[in-house]
């Protein structure tokens, strides 16, 4: 059957750079928000090699923070290249994304 994981697998750094846009985070609760947007069986072994792939290419950085309570976590913020790859995802992601919706609703309807 179709798997899902695939479509997934390629919108997830697009979907990681928006949550990172929105404030600086860490890993745990970029895994959280994934997890309650849909991405149910996203595992911490697909997330953090991501985010470690996202900061090579200069799309993130991260920085050590002092945890309230806790040890430091490792902050993730975009970078300017970030920010301008996440505008050309997006902009990728709506074309595509009404291209699809076009053509399912001509055999649909």
């Amino acid at each position: 059957m179709f798997d899902q994981a695939q479509l997934r697998k390629g919108v997830l750094e697009g979907c990681i750079l928006k949550i990172i846009a929105a404030e600086p985070t860490y890993g745990y609760a970029i895994a959280a928000t994934l997890r309650e947007s849909g991405f149910a069986d996203l595992t911490e072994g697909t997330l953090y090699p991501l985010l470690l792939r996202l900061e090579r290419k200069n799309l993130i950085k991260a920085e050590y923070r002092a945890g309230s309570g806790g040890p430091s976590r490792k902050y993730y913020t975009l970078t300017p290249d970030g920010t301008a790859y996440l505008q050309e995802f997006t902009a990728a992601w709506r074309d595509a994304s009404a291209t699809v919706s076009r053509i399912l609703q001509d055999k649909e309807g």
